[in-house]
């Protein structure tokens, strides 16, 4: 027995009683723990504040001052002289605004900032499902190298058994030294094979741990949820791309990012026309004498002049509005083509799974009798190896096949929105 079956064994025993993951709780636990996620929230809770900023420009605008001079020089004539007298000086003033009439300026940019706001949130719900999208791929690599070492694990045992039959044919002098050798060195490959699987499973758990913001022990056994074991079909490919196009966080995104340029765009035609503001000031002043003034009005501030800086703001956020127009009808194209190559990689897999479970059934049976043959000493190692390998690229091109269409509808639920 090779030292890769008695650990084997040994991880066996022991799983027995190790923890079980499954994916919902990878996934529960990369949406609680993952700073990207928190990164977003902020973001979202960040363009509220900028809303409430906005909104400001609605309220009156109240400022208060206040000047004291300790000593001030005045000049005040008399008897046909002027004489200077030293005094102190204090002044207190409050002055409020109120915008009466911005042609919607200021209506445009609070809906603009409500736009950023529900672009925040897409953005975050959108990492959410990529996430979820990431930690599917990676839990269904390490499950897909857990069976792939037991697939191994059994071609090395046959191998290490048909190596032990050479040997004893070889000193019976039933067979030549080439055959246990060729049956030695496909061992050694067979070995080495299963090392590399096993990096593999341990670079997938590795990265799962980093996404769930722990360390997952490595006999812990993974829950085998795979959508290959449920129903996996799927609706007609113009229905699949109207979905995506109806429910992808992305090209939400894009949409809400037009609305948000066409605000702005109004803003900037707007600030062509200026305001019509209320005013009221309020003065108390001692110099000398003590005194109130007052002003209560309306006023009316039309740029005539700003040195081309309204119109060229205006132009940008014109030329913005028709990048975002641009910008979203290239992603829509960008889905449909993924859209419709995943739909026709899927149909694929699903030929190359029925294709593999029938190749493993012959190819099973073709490995027993060539085995049953050469222990007879009918058949040549070449015809045994050769079976061999037939049977375990079968199983592994199972394995793999079911993999694909996983990921194609792990893909697709992305694209399609879904978060779980």
């Amino acid at each position: 027995m090779s030292k890769f079956l008695s650990l084997f064994l040994a991880l066996l025993l022991f799983s027995l009683h190790a923890q079980t993951l499954t994916l919902d709780e990878c996934i529960d636990k990369t949406l609680k723990n993952h700073p990207d996620i928190k990164k977003l929230s902020l973001n979202v809770s960040r363009s509220n504040a900028s809303i409430d900023v906005a909104k400001a420009d609605y309220l009156p605008q109240i400022n208060a001052s206040a000047q004291y001079n300790p000593i001030n020089t005045f000049v005040m004539p008399q008897n046909g002289q002027f004489n200077t007298i030293e005094d102190d000086n204090w002044l207190v003033s409050a002055q409020l605004n109120q915008k009466i009439y911005d042609y919607s300026k200021t209506t445009s940019t609070i809906n603009a900032y409500k736009k950023d706001k529900e672009i925040a949130a897409l953005s975050l719900e959108d990492r959410k499902a990529l996430l979820v999208y990431s930690v599917k791929i990676q839990y269904d690599i390490a499950l897909l190298q857990t069976n792939a070492i037991e697939v191994r694990l059994k071609d090395l045992q046959t191998k290490e058994e048909l190596y032990n039959q050479a040997e004893a044919f070889v000193r019976a002098g039933l067979k030549t030294q080439a055959d246990a050798l060729s049956l030695l060195s496909a061992v050694y490959v067979a070995e080495d094979n299963l090392a590399a699987t096993r990096a593999e499973l341990d670079k997938a758990i590795s990265t799962l741990s980093i996404y769930i913001g722990e360390k997952i022990d490595p006999q812990t056994s993974l829950r085998d949820d795979s959508v290959t074991n449920k129903n996996n079909n799927i609706q007609d490919s113009e229905i699949l791309f109207e979905n995506v196009i109806t429910k992808n966080y992305e090209i939400k995104s894009y949409q809400e990012q037009i609305s948000r340029d066409s605000f702005i765009y109004d803003a900037s035609k707007a600030e062509h026309y200026g305001s019509i503001d209320a005013v009221a000031i309020y003065t108390h002043q001692d110099s000398l004498n003590a005194y109130d003034t007052s002003l209560v009005g309306v006023t009316i501030n039309i740029p005539i002049y700003s040195g081309g800086r309204i119109s060229a703001q205006t132009q940008q956020a014109r030329i913005a509005k028709e990048e975002s127009q641009e910008a979203y009808n290239s992603k829509k194209l960008l889905l449909e083509e993924e859209t419709q190559a995943l739909v026709i990689d899927l149909q694929k897999y699903r030929h190359t799974l029925k294709a593999k479970e029938a190749l493993i059934e012959s190819s099973q049976a073709a490995k027993e009798i060539v085995e049953a043959r050469y222990k007879e000493g009918l058949s040549t190692y070449i015809e045994v190896l050769d079976a061999s390998s037939t049977y375990l690229l079968a199983e592994l091109g199972l394995l793999e096949a079911k993999f694909n269409i996983n990921n194609i509808m792990n893909r697709l639920d992305y694209l399609q929105g879904n978060i779980q």
